[in-house]
């Protein structure tokens, strides 16, 4: 049965990482790979029913509170968006000099990945590149750099990557000990390529007149729009961000699920979204609010996260995960080499199950909250991605919006990306012991 059901979620696993060529969507295959696992377990184990029952609930319950933890802060952010709210960093930026656009832009985006997540922080940066830099062959070396910076930035912030944030939830990590442990790795993974493209870099940004006049009529109407800035922008910026960066305090202070943080912030947000606006009819009034920024959140990947979770759970459940990291124990020995290794490998699979498996496979009355394998597997995972252009949510949206090339990528970026990677690893194993004592 066991071997079944492994194989199985191997060859969902499978299809997941070939959603493009098998033209079948990730959410699809991970729903019944999920699904599937779970049903063939309570088929062989019929006896086990209730345990079986009762350990589906759990897992429900933990992925749960996940999954709303997403929407609530997907929501938050499509809701600042349709406010133009990002405007109020993106119109500041104003340099002609690549080189230093490079710094502001990579910097901006490694702090608001951090606040965001670095997947909407990503689509945010892409397209102000679009308006910053009209050339399009440098454009792609920024848009490879934001992948970097924003896998980096939301590697160290407890809401800025869905892996760190699922290890906040499950208890492995906690929300100020994070910060401070990675903030340094993280900022050395992404100052590592910067600093080998300043001298590298060359080019010219290109200037907005060059483009055919057939993009000038839409152009000039983008403008007209936005000299009418929204009403209450600001307010959805400040209250959106503040929102999000108050869900760690939230559950600091009440020790509560950080969902219920999340969904606190959602709701004081949607308030104010009705009220904000209230001369509009409804119809007008619409795309304002949070019901309106709802319809437009990312539902496939809530779903491919609930169902890539289930698999794993299952995995858990029969104690596959748990002989298999003793199998690591014994094979490879050292936890700082395998959690490397799951790094890499997070750049060629999905680091979401990654992280999963290792939270299974890792018994927390060995391995209490805080310790190294947890803190290390969340910088692994966040910055691995980065290494490989599909390695991470990132980008492949940065991918899709710029239609980068994957073979370009790995020419250009990835070996930046793997070097940034492994001094920022090295870093963080110095400074460790160091900030373990401190404690």
């Amino acid at each position: 049965m066991e071997a079944l059901i492994v194989t199985l979620f191997i060859i969902g696993y499978i299809g997941i990482a070939l959603e493009h060529p098998i033209k079948v969507n990730k959410t699809a295959t991970a729903l019944l790979t999920g699904v599937i696992c779970w049903t063939l377990f309570a088929v062989f184990q019929y006896q086990k029913i209730d345990f079986i029952s009762e350990q589906l609930a759990h897992h429900l319950g933990q992925i749960g509170a996940i999954l709303f933890f997403l929407m609530g802060a997907m929501t938050i952010v499509e809701l600042v968006d349709a406010y133009q709210g990002f405007r109020i960093i993106t119109d500041r930026i104003k340099t002609k000099n690549p080189k230093v656009l490079m710094w502001i832009i990579c910097w901006v985006t490694f702090f608001l990945s951090a606040i965001l997540d670095n997947l909407t922080t990503s689509i945010v940066m892409v397209s102000l590149l679009r308006k910053l830099v009209p050339n399009k062959e440098m454009r792609l070396f920024f848009a490879a750099m934001v992948v970097i910076a924003a896998n980096a930035g939301g590697a160290w912030s407890p809401i800025g990557d869905v892996t760190t944030t699922m290890l906040w939830i499950g208890g492995q990590i906690s929300a100020g000990n994070i910060i401070i442990t990675l903030l340094l790795p993280s900022i050395i993974c992404m100052v590592i390529p910067l600093l080998y493209l300043q001298f590298t870099l060359k080019g010219e940004l290109g200037n907005a007149a060059d483009t055919t006049p057939s993009t000038a009529p839409s152009h000039h109407g983008h403008h007209a729009h936005s000299d009418k800035p929204i009403r209450g922008s600001k307010l959805i910026f400040f209250l959106g961000v503040g929102g999000l960066i108050s869900v760690p305090v939230f559950k600091t202070l009440t020790h509560l699920p950080p969902y219920l943080g999340m969904l606190l912030a959602l709701g004081v947000l949607w308030v104010v979204s009705e009220l904000i606006n209230p001369d509009m009819d409804e119809a007008e009034k619409r795309p304002y609010t949070a019901a309106g920024a709802l319809t437009r959140i990312d539902v496939p990947s809530v779903l491919f996260f609930l169902g890539i979770l289930l698999a794993v759970g299952s995995l858990e459940t029969m104690g596959t995960l748990h002989h298999f990291a003793e199998w690591l124990d014994h094979t490879v020995g050292d936890q700082r080499i395998i959690i490397t290794l799951i790094g890499i490998l997070s750049s060629i699979v999905d680091n979401v199950p990654l992280v999963a498996a290792s939270m299974g496979m890792y018994d927390m009355n060995i391995y209490p909250q805080d310790h190294l394998i947890w803190e290390y597997l969340a910088y692994c995972a966040g910055t691995g991605g980065s290494v490989l252009i599909i390695g991470s949510a990132a980008g492949v949206a940065v991918m899709g919006m710029e239609k980068i090339d994957f073979i370009w990528y790995m020419k250009r970026a990835s070996l930046l990306a793997l070097l940034g990677y492994f001094a920022g690893a090295v870093v963080y194993l110095i400074i460790q012991p160091y900030l373990a004592v401190h404690h």
